[in-house]
């Protein structure tokens, strides 16, 4: 996948971030199908099952990347937490416990949160 943002000079910087996400999901996306072929076959799920973080959630693991970037600085967690209306605690399970994953609407606040703290602006301030 080549460099498709230095073709296009006239995007919109918020087209920019989305792009360079998008860039990142797919990589993640083409991972997973590969695994996901090979896990299909390996086993099937109990009704109720919960998904885990680890190399089954390529997607998750990129996001996590890509906060764990933003989420250095100090204090930032405990903002994204008041954001997100979790606990801090929380925060550190979903990027360094590995023992939990949010929820789809979670999911979308902190994808949503690390965009516009991107773009130069917090949320969570």
């Amino acid at each position: 996948m080549g460099d498709t943002l230095g073709m296009t000079p006239n995007i919109p910087p918020q087209i920019k971030i989305w792009m360079h996400l998008s860039d990142a999901f797919v990589v993640a996306a083409e991972m997973g199908v590969q695994r996901l072929d090979k896990a299909i076959h390996r086993r099937r799920h109990k009704v109720g099952y919960t998904r885990k973080p680890g190399p089954d959630t390529p997607m998750w693991n990129v996001c996590i990347d890509l906060l764990r970037t933003e989420l250095k600085p100090y204090g930032s967690k405990v903002r994204l937490a008041r954001y997100l209306g979790v606990p801090r605690q929380r925060i550190s399970d979903f990027l360094t416990g590995k023992c939990r994953l949010p929820d789809t609407e979670l999911t979308l606040r902190m994808l949503h949160w690390l965009t516009t703290k991107k773009e130069g602006r917090d949320l969570s301030l």
